[in-house]
């Protein structure tokens, strides 16, 4: 079997593929971090340079401890670093007051309402009497007799004179030409019913 001697123009060309591929195999897995690590840094002082609120405001201190951390994140590095250790126990805690290990309601505040200036001015009067629901429609019997009077209430038609009791709760106190004085036993409440047309 004879192997790329056919055709020496593709055996060269299978040949340089292979080789380029080789070599970007061994990029990825050897030198290919070191050439990112050494561009990240120049990117993040270019970026810090740019921006308004660099050194110029923050002080140079500030500024190479936010790029440290910057190169910190970009960084492989396992080494301890106490100067950021240092600075990380620089930090205060500056909390409310309230213990986070006992658990206590935190204290509400609760508004006292608004007292009005009112004065009281004693019991409230009752309420008023219910209206007699009773109509005087008009007067049977011989005008020198006894006087008897028609009232209605809904449909229901009562004849009565005066001292009766009419619905089992008013009484006829007085009758005149074009009224009668009627009262509610329940209630003690009087009141005068005029002549109704109709």
């Amino acid at each position: 079997m004879k192997l790329g001697t056919e055709d020496k123009r593709k055996t060269i060309i299978a040949g340089v593929l292979l080789l380029g591929a080789a070599i970007l195999v061994v990029r990825a897995f050897s030198g290919g971090d070191q050439d990112t690590a050494a561009a990240a840094p120049s990117t993040v002082s270019q970026s810090s340079a740019a921006s308004p609120t660099g050194p110029a405001k923050h002080g140079s201190a500030q500024t190479a401890r936010k790029s440290s951390y910057l190169l910190l994140a970009h960084s492989l590095d396992p080494t301890l670093r106490f100067d950021l250790l240092k600075s990380s126990e620089d930090v205060t805690y500056k909390g409310t007051g309230r213990d986070i290990f006992h658990s206590q309601a935190a204290v509400a505040d609760i508004p006292k309402p608004a007292t009005p200036d009112v004065t009281p001015q004693g019991p409230a009067p009752p309420p008023p009497p219910p209206p007699i629901d009773l109509k005087f429609y008009g007067f049977a019997g011989p005008k020198n007799g006894s006087k008897r009077i028609f009232l209605l209430k809904g449909e229901d038609i009562f004849l009565a004179k005066e001292g009766d009791i009419v619905d089992r709760r008013y009484k006829i106190m007085h009758i005149g030409l074009n009224s009668v004085e009627v009262q509610d036993v329940l209630t003690n409440n009087t009141q005068t019913l005029p002549l109704s047309a109709g």
